[in-house]
Order: structure tokens, then sequence, then C-alpha cells
């Protein structure tokens, strides 16, 4: 049956590996359903104080610091295949002992590990996108990956809290089934792609001496910034501060991913024709207009209409970045680059909390101000590197 002229635009031009690899990726989402209750399976589940499940969390962020250089790395030298698929064995093999500790030593050791491997596959997938699709073609493949994430993630929260009531164990079994069903898709799948002498390209001071890939990850680091208060401070603020109740606000924040699933696909062929630097500078600033409206919110609906806005914007950076990340990198060190990106989110997610939580002690003013600057500034640095970008 042939597809619709729409579908075709959307979906068609891009390889069979690729699609194997979406695939991998959307089911390891739909798997996710263990970090999205941590927090209460350790207080509840295991009996952790507040003060011991933040050290358990801290220690998970310092193996996910390590975790993205070290799969950039791997990723060059023995492979994306192998990496993708040994980094999502190693995770089920984490998140099963994690599951069956009971001890706090325990707990943090299976904590580390699983910071250490949970993300391994983020530098080899990206690789692995420049290395099969087409310039022109990659906004396009990275902006669809993206939206599988985010359509797999929905389902697997969802299905997360209803299987948290029946037992936490359960969680953890999912979670390790869809991560060994994504290696062997990938290992089955997607052929090995890293250039011949990958392996010898030297280490990560030869990303660190491209000014350009450094100032990129800057303003990775801003986006990242602005976007991990989803998870740390826009909770806390809403429901401590504005009111709301937990019920609210897990409505409105429903919003941002029921827009993803429905507007991103539509979006990410028009915006992957566009110039890559200020569309992902637009996005930026139009993020940043979402969080400092929210110093205003004083209702559901408001919080409703900073979502849209700054959701707006994340769905005009989605694909971009990874697009630029591979415009930038030698073939044979794609992995590096992608791995130099990833450390920028890794960075702040350790970062958000540590300077929201004191902004928002000041008040809700001085925290969405400053994260809608630092979404401008990251804004202004995409564009000062926007010439530099379109000479690669």
């Amino acid at each position: 049956m042939e597809r619709p002229p729409f579908l075709r635009a959307q979906l068609g031009g891009l390889p069979r590996p690729f699609w194997a690899l979406w695939g991998g990726t959307l089911v390891n989402r739909l798997g996710t359903m263990v970090m999205p209750f941590t927090g209460v399976y350790l207080t509840q589940s295991r009996g952790l104080s507040v003060v011991a499940a933040g050290l358990v969390m801290g220690v998970f962020g310092a193996g996910s610091l390590v975790s993205q250089v070290v799969a950039g790395v791997l990723t060059d030298r023995i492979g994306r295949r192998a990496t993708l698929s040994g980094g999502m064995l190693a995770t089920s093999a984490a998140m099963l002992a994690l599951g069956y500790s009971t001890s706090l030593p325990a707990i943090l050791a299976s904590m580390f590990v699983l910071g250490l491997v949970i993300d391994v596959y983020r530098p080899a997938s990206n690789a692995l996108v420049a290395d099969l699709v087409s310039p022109e073609e990659r906004p396009r493949a990275y902006g669809l990956l993206f939206w599988g994430i985010n359509l797999g993630y929905s389902v697997g929260m969802t299905a997360g809290g209803w299987l948290a009531g029946i037992g936490f164990i359960w969680l953890f079994w999912i979670d390790a089934l869809s991560g060994v069903v994504f290696a062997v898709l990938v290992w089955r799948a997607v052929p090995e792609t890293r250039p011949e002498g990958s392996h010898s390209a030297g280490g990560f001071l030869m990303v660190l001496r491209d000014r350009v890939m450094v100032g990129f990850t800057l303003v990775a680091l801003g986006n990242a910034l602005v976007y991990s208060q989803t998870m740390t401070m826009l909770p806390v603020a809403m429901t401590k501060v504005v009111k709301l109740t937990a019920g609210q606000f897990g409505t409105a924040m429903a919003l941002n991913g029921v827009l993803i699933v429905l507007v991103q696909p539509l979006a990410s062929g028009w915006l992957g024709r566009r110039d890559p630097a200020r569309t992902l500078a637009t996005g930026l600033a139009v993020m940043g207009v979402g969080f400092a409206m929210t110093a205003y919110v004083t209702t559901t609906l408001g919080l409703t209409v900073t979502i849209a806005v700054w959701t707006a914007g994340e769905i005009m950076t989605a694909g971009i970045a990874g697009a630029v990340v591979a415009r930038l990198a030698p073939p044979e060190l794609r992995g590096r680059y992608a791995g130099l990106f990833g450390f920028a989110w890794s960075l702040a997610a350790v970062l958000a909390p540590l300077l929201g939580g004191p902004l928002l002690e000041l008040g809700s003013r001085a925290l969405w101000f400053t994260i809608g600057g630092v979404g401008f500034a990251a804004a202004i640095g995409m564009l000062l590197l926007g010439p530099a970008i379109r000479r690669r």
C-alpha cells in the first residue's frame, strides 16, 4: 500500500538501519520506568531518608558525568554498534542490581554504575545517525529520534505509575528487558559504521582544540540548564510556592508531551531546511521567554500557557543540535564530539538543582528571570557561532 504524500515527505528517504535504531530507541523509552520514580522508590520501598536519597542521586550524577566522555571514546575506538549494544546490556544488568539492592552501600554502588552506563548509547546513537544519514536529512532524522523518545517516554511514564502501585520490581524488570531488546535489535539490524582509523584518532584533546565545538558545547550547556528546570525546580515551585496540587501540575505538564508528539513530526522537515544556527537560536530564545513567563504563574491555566510557549521552543531545537554536532565533527571523531555534547547535558543535570534551589529561595522572579536570561544568552551565543558553523 502506497504511503500518502505527507508520510512520504516525513518518513521517506531515510535508510532502513536508521529505522531499526529508531525502533530500538522507542522500545527502550517505552520501558523507561525506573528513573522518573527513583526518588519515590528510594524513600518508600527502601526506606531511605530524603538526605540519603539525595546522596544516592548525587552518586548517579557523578557516574553520568564520566559516562559521556568514556562513551564517546568507546564509540570511536570499538565501534558504534558494539558501544550501543554493550551499554544497553550493562544498563539492564545495573537496573536489576539496583532493584534487588537493599543496603545503602549496595544501592550507592548500583546507582553509580547505572549513572555510568545508562546513557552510553547516546554518543553511539548520534554517531550512527551521522554515519547513516545524508547531511541534508540529518535534522529530520535527529528530530524523529527525539519524537520517538518522547512518544515512548509518555507511555512509559503512564504505565510506570500504574505498575509502581503493584510492585516496584516490575519497573526494574521491564526497564531491563527493553534494554536487552534495544541491544539485540541494533546488533542484528544496524551495520557497524565506524570509519577506518577511528581507533587511533587521538583523545578528547583533539575535540577540545575545536573552538567552535567548545563554543557550541557552552550553548548546549545553557540549553540544558534551562530545560533541566522542568525536572528540578519547576515541580517544586509550582507545588510549594504557587500551591498547585500534584495532579494539577501533572495535567499541565502532560501538554508538553502531547504537543511534541502531535506537532514535532509535522515541523521537523520544514525546520530541517532552515539555517541551523538561526533556527536553534530562535528556539532557545522562545524557551527563555516561556520560562521567564513562569515568574507570573498563579494558576494551572497560567502554567499551561508557559508550557505551551517553551515547548514550542523545544520543538524548534529538536534535531538541530545533533545535526550541528555531526556537521562539526570529522567522521573519525563523531563519537567524541557527541560525547562532549552529552557531557554538557550531564553537567546541567548536576548543576540545575544546585543553582535553582538558592535562586528559588530568593523568590520566583529571581529564579525564572535568571533561567530566561540563560536561554537568551545561549541564543546570542548560537547566533555568534552561526558564521563559523556555516563555513563548516
